[in-house]
Parts: structure tokens; C-alpha cells; sequence
């Protein structure tokens, strides 16, 4: 009785991973200047903070996809600690929030 070879899936390559993260800040990026935009604001910091956001969300989101579909745990496991990494990341680092000291009340 002949053998049947069972090929075993492949990894995502580096290319295929950065051609998600590219799809998901163009998709999140366009989505977020569109409703600023309809909230009367001017495309800013916090477009490009969601656009990059989404990014690293999709790509983590695919690789982990493709991670359970070859049964290999480890590497999805991994590929959600990189998209929460990424995320907050772009969080700290692009936070929109303003920290506007305290004015003195006038007296008199």
C-alpha cells in the first residue's frame, strides 16, 4: 500500500504579513478620516493613530488565522501578543489626549 504524503501548511511569509498590516491601516486609515471628517474635525494625529491601529490588528489577526489553521499554537499564541504589542505601542505613543495645566483663577 503506497503512502499518502501529507503536506503540511506553510507559515505566512514576511511580505504576506506586511501586505495585511498595509491593507489595515489603508482600510482603518480611510474609515477614520472619513468620520472625523463627518464629525466637521480635520484629518490628525488620532487618523493616524486608529489607521496604524488597524494595522497591526489585521496582520496580527491573519497571522493568527493562518497559525490555527496549521494547528501550531505557539505561533498564534505569539502572533496576538505581537498585535496587542503593536497596538498599544501606537497607543502610548500617538495618545491624542491633552494634559493642560490647571489656570490659576483671577483674583480681584
Amino acid at each position: 500500500m503506497k503512502k499518502l504524503k501529507v503536506r503540511t501548511p506553510q507559515p505566512l511569509a514576511p511580505a504576506e504579513l506586511s501586505n495585511n498590516f498595509i491593507r489595515g491601516l489603508v482600510a482603518t486609515g480611510l474609515l477614520a478620516a472619513i468620520q472625523n471628517r463627518a464629525a466637521g474635525a480635520s484629518p490628525n494625529r488620532k487618523v493616524a493613530q486608529l489607521a496604524l491601529q488597524g494595522g497591526f490588528a489585521l496582520a496580527a489577526g491573519v497571522a493568527t488565522a493562518d497559525s490555527l489553521r496549521r494547528q501550531d499554537y505557539l505561533s498564534a499564541a505569539l502572533a496576538i501578543a505581537g498585535g496587542v504589542a503593536g497596538v498599544m505601542a501606537v497607543e502610548t505613543l500617538l495618545t491624542t489626549e491633552t494634559h493642560d495645566a490647571p489656570k490659576e483663577a483671577e483674583i480681584g
